[in-house]
């Protein structure tokens, strides 16, 4: 018997007990799609890895179960194949020649798995427990590593989080996960044969990302795969606007990375190059409000926002940008009218919130202020900003 320590429990490696040895009956169905095990054979050379309770050191063979022979094996195979979960370090340190072994014998036992994980890790990312989402993905991933399912689910639960993390004004880390999902829908996307799911997921992700020529490889690869339909049709009216609105310019691209990394002097000339051979693109003046915003020029910044609303940009995004340069301009009636228009269209996003906050508190409305701080730490309880204002009212 051989011993690994891990965070959540131990896991041991058992010599085959006599009663396990021989054929394994699959019983199951095929409803996972992946290749289920029918009449699997128990080689009794390979030893079984089993997952023991936390805390626990030594098997009780009482509670003996195969949920524990389960677990210890796709906690094994999920270490083998390279993944984050901390249970998983010394994985790697397996028999190679045991892991397909250890695949196959998991989907004798339970046919179902790729489903049932599948929604499970969808559940969990829906209820914000990413981490948890992402084991169970990563566990699939050991499982099933070149499926497009598996793939996607696992980009798609990077993007979720990211965009939370935007909501709750953590930028720094949002952009350190949307990267992430970046390389998971590379990924999935670089699958022969292409998986359509992923490119049309792909194409919207990529226009969050401003990454618009990105998103319009993506849609038109994805409609020359597609049926007839809904989905279809939405993707060739982006790719019909992408292209009408020059969005697939290279020197846009350009212009919005050098805002993004904080060189806006050197973006804003690629922004009003852009703008004048794309006068009608909101994102185009969107882009300039925020590089304006950022070095201050408040009234400009502001004109550029209510252009890009004025052009149908009316996202709660440009809503709060615009109101963050009402506030320094002093117009604080007109900044409220923004926050409260773009927090009816995002009602947890924890910017627009804190942002109700600051300019309650530039009112001199403490209690108000107060309030809004206090929604914002119950959704995000470790956010700077609310903590900060708060401790200073109290002082």
């Amino acid at each position: 018997m051989s011993q690994q320590d891990n965070n959540s429990g131990r896991l041991i490696f058992l010599s085959v007990p006599e009663s396990l040895r021989g054929r394994l009956d699959a019983g199951g169905g095929e409803s996972s799609g992946e290749r289920p095990e029918k009449d699997f054979m128990i080689d009794p050379a390979i030893p079984i890895p089993v997952e023991l309770p936390p805390g626990e050191t030594k098997i009780d063979w009482e509670a003996f179960s195969w949920e524990m022979i389960l677990s210890g094996m796709i906690r094994a195979v999920a270490g083998f194949q390279g993944e984050t979960l901390p249970e998983s370090e010394s994985a790697p340190s397996l028999n190679p020649g045991w892991i397909d072994y250890y695949r196959r014998f998991v989907l004798a036992v339970k046919p179902d798995i790729l489903q049932e994980f599948t929604e499970a890790s969808i559940l969990k990312a829906k209820n914000g427990d990413y981490a948890l989402a992402l084991e169970i993905t990563a566990a699939l991933e050991g499982l099933f590593p070149y499926s497009p399912v598996v793939l996607l689910n696992r980009a798609l639960i990077l993007e979720d989080k990211a965009e939370a993390l935007e909501r709750s004004g953590r930028e720094e880390e949002a952009e350190q996960e949307n990267q992430r999902a970046h390389a998971a829908y590379n990924r999935v996307l670089a699958l022969d044969p292409p998986f359509p799911n992923a490119l049309f997921n792909g194409g919207f992700f990529f226009m969050k990302r401003q990454d618009f020529e990105k998103a319009k490889e993506c849609f038109t690869a994805y409609i020359s795969l597609a049926e007839e339909g809904e989905k279809k049709e939405q993707a060739e009216i982006l790719i019909k606007e992408i292209t009408d609105l020059g969005l697939d310019d290279a020197i846009f691209q350009e212009a919005y990375e050098c805002v993004r990394r904080g060189d806006e002097q050197e973006g804003l000339p690629l922004i009003r190059d852009f703008l004048e051979r794309h006068g009608d693109a909101r994102n185009g003046w969107f882009l300039l409000g925020w590089a304006l915003r950022r070095l201050g020029r408040w009234e400009d910044g502001a004109a550029a926002f209510r252009k890009a609303l004025e052009l149908g940009n009316g996202d709660g995004n440009t809503r709060n940008e615009l109101a963050i340069c009402l506030m320094e301009l002093g117009d604080y009636r007109a900044a409220r009218g923004e926050l409260e228009a773009a927090l009816r269209e995002e009602p947890e996003n924890v910017k627009i919130i804190s942002n109700l906050g600051v300019l309650a508190k530039k009112q001199g409305d403490d209690d108000e202020a107060a309030g809004f701080f206090r929604t914002v730490l119950e959704l995000e309880p470790e956010d700077p900003v609310a903590r900060e204002y708060l401790a200073e009212m109290r002082n």
